[in-house]
Parts: C-alpha cells; structure tokens; sequence
C-alpha cells in the first residue's frame, strides 16, 4: 500500500483525539448524550485546528448504532463506514470547487430523500465561504428548515465571508489555535505509535514553527523524518522548519550586548551561508527579543514564549539586558523589517541593523553618564542654596513657580504662518473649499498609490478649512502631524501636483493645528469687522443668525440681504 502521510494516518477518530479544542468537544458530547442535536453548525479558526475531523467524528456519533453516546464506538458498521467512506448518507463537499448555484439546488433537492443506511443524512460542506451568494441564497431556506433527519455541518477558515443570514441559522464554534503545549503532546503520542526517535527539542521547534495548526506541524513530522537518518534531531527540525538555532540567537544577542560588531556581522554571514532566509531572521530576532521582554516581565504565562527554549544562557543574558534596550531592539529590528519589504538588497539592512543594535549600549552609557553629571550639579546647586540660607539670603517663593512654568518649555513647537493664513482668509471662497473637499479622497487615495502610505497617514486626522484660488488651510488634529507634513517639502509637492491634476488648479497647503485654528480665525474676523459693513454687525444681533453660527461655525455661514 502506498504511504500516507502522519496526518491522514493520525487524523482523530473520536473526541478526546482532538487536541488543544475542549470547549468545542465537551459542548458536542454534552449535547449528544441529552439529544440536543442541532440541525445546522457552523465550526470555524485556522486551518489544521481540527474543524474537518470534528464534523466527521459529530457525523459518526450521531449515527453511531449505541447512540446515545459521548463518543462514537468506531467498531459498528455505520461507524466503520463513516470512517471508510462507503455509507453515502454522509456526504462531504468541498465548496472550494463546488460553489455554483446548481450544486446547491442539487442538494435542495435530494435533501428531502430519507437515508439509506443510517438514522441521519449528514451533509459536511468544507470552506463553505468560497460559495456565491446565488448559492448560499439557494441554501438560505434548507439550512433554516431541513427535513428531521438531515444535520448540516459547515466548516470555514473565513467566518467573516460568509452572510450573516446563514451564521444565524447554525449553532457556531470557533475553533482555536493549539498550544505549543498540546502539539507537542500529540506529536510525542504519534511519534511513539509510530516507532519514530526523538530528541524532545527538535518537536518543540516543530511545535512552536506550526503556528497553532497541528496539520501543519505533523506535516513538518513528516518532512524531519525523511530528512533524518534514525533520530529526528534539533538540526533536522532546524532545517525543516528553516528557523535559526538557539545558540545562534544567544551569540547574536550577546554581541549586541557587548557591542561586538564584527562577531554580529560573522554570524549574519554564516547564517546566510547556510541558507537562512533574511526575512526570516530578521522575524526570529524580533522574536527572540519580544520572548525575552516577556520572560523578563512575565515568566509564568503559559504561551507567552513563542520561539525561544529558555536555557542558562539565554537566562544570563535575559538578566544583563534592561527592558529599555530591548524596547529600542525591537523598534530597530521592526523599522528594518518595514524598509526590507521594499529592497531588493536586504542583506544591507540588516547588515546596519546589526552596527545600529550593537550602538545601542554605547549611546546607553553616554546617557548614563549625563544624568550622573546633571546629579552632581543639582548636588552642587543645592549646597550653594543652603550656603546662601546660612548667611541670611532667602529664596523668593514668588519665583519657584514662573521657574516651573518656564521649564516645560524645552521643546521647539511648530510654528504657524499666521499671515499667509490671513491672505488666504481673505480671498477665502466656498467654490475653492467645496472642490478642494469634494476631491480630497482622490487626492489621499493617489498619495498611497504612490507609495507614500505613512505621509499619507498623517492627513487622517486632517481636513481643509478654508481656501482660496491658489492656496487652502489644512486644520491638523495634532501639532506633531502639522509639524512633520509642513516641514516636508516633497510631500507638499506630491499634494500641490496631485490637486492640480484633479481640480486643474495648483493649489499650496498651508497647515495649522485645531488648537490654533479658532485662535487665528477669531483674530482675523476681528481685525477684518471694519470692511465687513452693518451686516456682520446685524448678524451680531440677530439670534437665529447667532444660533446658526454656533452650530456649524462662522466659516459655513453666508450672510445675504
């Protein structure tokens, strides 16, 4: 006979073999010995969790010829040809590939025959959100009302596709994914059935890579076993799995801790000699960190190490690290990860990278250093005050608190142009503000096509507010977002050219934060009242006129004889 893979050999064939997914399976076996079956269920999660097997193992229950039981016997007939595929009252269908609208009525339509050869006819239909919505329409009413003897089980990766009209009509479990934990277990009970050898870290890395899908980890079994020649090793996992070794990460890790640039660089080289994919490391550094954070602040959360095998040296390590350089590690690390998407040469950036982590500690110290001296002074200060009390000088109280005031003021705020803002409020009209408003989501749409994603993030909390024929005022929520789009000349540039091509006009952003805009407006309106004749002043008194104002804002309103 032809070899199968672990995973069709091992695939469960009652409850209790379904790993890692007790809420589901108690809920079953508890409704099956009360004989509270429903007529529809809908299992979702990721895939390899287990959806699949459950159906069939629910499917045999059901008609399990001792019904009512928790589990199915697996040794009647109707259980053995559940197993075996030969009763045909239990039918599955794969909607990846049967998704039209005729293929449901076909079920519409034999749905009403009675079974054969067991109590129920049970249909199993497999990534059931790849159906259209002529067919899930054509399944809207059978699903809500089937005849007695029919169950439908609808199995799904992608709950969210599929319409809330036939989620409603199914009783719904979300499958999970397995622990680390729980593959493990499985794996070793697998491995023994099998006669396979086994270092126990080489299954921990295969657990911790299948990223919750126990399908996918027995998969990778399977590949650690061919690739092995008696024992499946760390080694053989590493390979399989494509992950870097422990010891690889500790010397990393201890590099950049003592600033070693040259050893990081060496073993960035002989990573990639054995074959290591740089997205990969730059994803397994990130994690080695994040499990370290972690560990460091949470040691007992099961879970909580993703990729890590926690041994004395990663220990040792973990305790010379603060939690402050492994936040600027990782801001690094994930800055580096962001820019690779978009090179060719990524080699290079994790290259600086590297130098950049291994800096680190040097710019540590150098703070260290300023903040003793800045202690010494304060020191020195203070004797100086207590020397001055002594001799009869005392401190005005008066003045601590200007000083406290002052303080603050370290910063550079930004600095808005309130005169180019009042030229624009001048020749301000609603024709300019209208069509600068109506094409503004084109205009943020072009700027992502044009790979300009995080500028272009920084007008979400933006809007424009008054304009006139060559320039407009753009209202930031935050300071920091006006600062930083205002000081950038080649985003304002890509703004002023991509409204000119939309509108036909050129026209140049000025930009202020909410906090200033009022301020500004107000003045302006002050300054202009003069020129603006009786009618602002008749606005003044008029209670509906004020009314409106105070609904919408002063820049919305015309006033007309």
């Amino acid at each position: 006979m032809a070899y199968q893979a672990l995973y069709r050999v091992w695939r469960p064939q009652s409850f209790e073999d379904v790993a890692g997914q007790e809420h589901v399976t108690k809920t079953l076996q508890n409704a099956l010995l009360q004989q509270k079956i429903s007529h529809a269920y809908l299992f979702s999660g990721p895939r390899g969790t287990g959806k699949t097997s459950a159906a069939k193992i629910l499917a045999k229950a059901i008609n399990c010829e001792k019904a009512p039981v928790a589990e199915p016997c697996n040794e009647c007939a109707a259980c053995r040809g559940i197993t075996d595929g030969s009763i045909p009252d239990v039918i599955e269908i794969d909607a990846a590939s049967n998704n039209g609208v005729e293929e449901i009525r076909d079920i519409r339509d034999k749905v009403k025959f009675a079974p054969n050869a067991v109590p129920y006819k049970v249909y199993i239909i497999d990534e059931v959100h790849m159906l259209s919505i002529g067919a899930f329409n054509a399944l809207l009413k059978t699903l809500e009302e089937p005849p007695q003897h029919v169950i439908f089980i609808l199995a799904t990766t992608e709950p969210h596709k599929i319409p809330l009209t036939i989620i409603s009509r199914c009783q719904r479990f979300d499958f999970k994914r397995i622990t680390a934990k729980d593959i493990m277990k499985r794996m070793v009970h697998i491995a023994n059935g099998s006669g396979i050898q086994f270092e126990e870290k080489a299954f921990e890395i295969i657990a911790r890579a299948a990223e919750g899908g126990l399908r996918d980890a027995l998969s990778l079994l399977d590949q650690a076993v061919s690739f092995s020649d008696e024992v499946v090793t760390v080694n053989d996992a590493l390979t399989v799995t494509g992950a870097i070794s422990q010891e690889y990460l500790n010397q990393l890790a201890l590099s950049i801790k003592e600033n070693n640039v040259a050893l990081a660089l060496k073993t960035l080289e002989d990573l990639l000699y054995q074959g290591k994919d740089e997205t990969r490391f730059i994803e397994d550094l990130i994690l080695y960190f994040r499990d370290m954070l972690l560990y460091k602040t949470a040691p007992n959360l099961e879970e909580s190490i993703e990729r890590v095998m926690v041994d004395t040296d990663f220990q040792n390590l973990a305790q010379t690290i603060t939690n402050e350089q492994i936040y600027e590690y990782i801001d690094i690390l994930n800055r580096t990860q962001q820019e690779m998407k978009f090179s060719n040469i990524a080699k290079m950036y994790i290259e600086v990278a590297l130098i950049r982590l291994c800096e680190t500690k040097v710019a540590t110290v150098h703070h260290s250093d300023d903040v003793q001296n800045l202690l010494g002074k304060i020191e020195r200060l203070e004797k100086e005050i207590q020397a001055l009390k002594e001799n009869g000088v005392t401190v005005s109280q008066e003045e601590k608190p200007q000083a406290a005031k002052r303080a603050p003021r370290t910063g550079k705020g930004y600095k808005v142009q309130t005169g180019r803002i009042h030229d624009i409020l001048k020749g301000a009209t609603k024709q300019d503000l209208q069509l600068i408003k109506s094409r503004w989501g084109d205009m943020l749409e072009m700027l992502n096509n044009r790979q300009m994603r995080s500028q272009a993030a920084l007008l979400n909390e933006a809007e424009p507010v008054a304009a006139s024929n060559n320039a407009f005022v753009l209202k930031f929520k935050y300071e920091i977002h006006c600062q930083m789009a205002m000081e950038n000349n080649k985003f304002l540039e890509a703004i002023s050219s991509i409204l000119q091509e939309i509108t036909g006009i050129h026209y140049q952003a000025v930009g202020i934060p909410e906090n200033q805009w009022n301020e500004v407006r107000e003045d302006f309106l002050k300054n202009n009242m003069d020129s603006s004749g009786d009618a602002q002043e008749e606005a003044e008194d008029d209670p509906i006129i004020a009314e409106a104002k105070k609904l919408v804002g002063i820049d919305l309103i015309e006033i007309q004889d």
